[in-house]
């Protein structure tokens, strides 16, 4: 049995690899033969970097609120992967009900580009996701002047959104702690920035899909020549991952929270569209699934098994016998 372990992070209690590795001892514990192959996997947001092939480089950076900040990136053969979380994420001030929405920036984010620039990176592909602003993403073009430097650079924004630039406000601002009448003013806000790119650069980026992921980080590097793509079909082409898909009997996937969401640029989705097209059959396993799912792929649900205080103190262990009673399961009626 031939078995491709690719799951998303379990935001705020598991990283990728450590899903990946709690899935794999499940499997074992009841086929010891069968052959495993972990690749943890993102969409973007936080774990993109490690994913890629994991931090090489540190360069400290001004974080979302100023403060000074260790931002871990990745550069090989001039290629740099940089996680915008690293730089101006929500995690970095402890979350929404302590950040500043209106004062929160990514000037940070465009530091590690410039740094990357000087580095010698030729191609800078950007993981989105997890961010405290909400700024469309001026600082950190500002902080890349001259972007002239970024002529015959290949600049990629990999999102896991397909949320339009103006509507990233209202769309994502209250998980960043916004009140009603701040993402009032932040998507005016958005809307003198989308003015700004189209007066400075030519480009309407209210026109891109997806512009608005991390708050407009993505049309802001847009303007200035970066191609805005699902960071999914990033790592999937980085690592042939439908390949792997191809050669495999089973896939096993998994996120923290499964909707219908999960569907549209997620992992789960990415994963259960390129198993469908070598008809092979998918299990995810996630902390909770949510209405939107049924029939999309066969799932299970930590909470609806093992009850949420195991499910968020105990997350590996729960994971690995989750894996062990699908897999049973599926060996059962196959």
């Amino acid at each position: 049995m031939r078995v491709l372990i690719a799951p998303d992070k379990f935001r705020g209690t598991a990283t990728a690899i450590e899903v990946a590795a709690a899935i794999a001892e499940g499997v074992r514990a009841v086929s010891p033969p069968a052959s495993l192959r972990q690749v943890p996997l993102s969409d973007g947001g936080e774990g993109f970097v490690e994913v890629m092939g994991g931090a090489n480089r540190c360069t400290q950076v001004e974080g979302p609120l100023g403060q000074v900040v260790d931002a871990r990136w990745r550069l090989k053969s001039r290629t740099a992967v940089i996680e915008m979380a690293q730089a101006s994420g929500l995690a970095l001030v402890g979350g929404p009900d302590a950040n500043d929405p209106l004062e929160a920036s990514t000037r940070g984010t465009g530091q590690l580009i410039a740094e990357a620039l000087d580095s010698g990176a030729r191609r800078i592909i950007v993981g989105h996701g997890g961010s405290a602003s909400t700024d469309g993403g001026l600082p950190a073009v500002k902080a890349l002047f001259p972007t002239a430097r970024l002529r015959g650079v290949e600049l990629v924004a990999a999102v896991d959104v397909g949320c339009m630039f103006v509507d990233a406000a209202a769309e994502f601002g209250p998980q960043k702690g916004a009140t009603p009448n701040q993402v009032s003013l932040l998507t005016r806000r958005l809307e003198r920035v989308a003015q700004i790119y189209l007066e400075d650069f030519g480009v309407d980026v209210t026109a891109i899909e997806g512009a608005g992921a991390a708050g407009g980080l993505a049309g802001g590097l847009a303007a200035v020549g970066a191609t805005v793509t699902s960071g999914f079909e990033v790592i999937a082409e980085e690592l042939d991952l439908a390949e792997m898909v191809e050669r495999s009997d089973l896939v096993i996937t998994g996120e923290g929270f499964l909707d219908e969401t999960s569907f549209d640029g997620k992992v789960v989705g990415g994963v259960v569209e390129l198993a469908a097209e070598f008809d092979v059959e998918v299990l995810a396993i996630a902390g909770e699934v949510f209405d939107g799912v049924d029939g999309r792929v066969q799932t299970v649900s930590l909470v609806e098994r093992f009850g949420r205080e195991r499910s968020m103190t105990h997350t590996t262990d729960a994971i690995s016998k989750a894996a062990q009673q699908a897999v049973e399961s599926w060996l059962t009626s196959n």
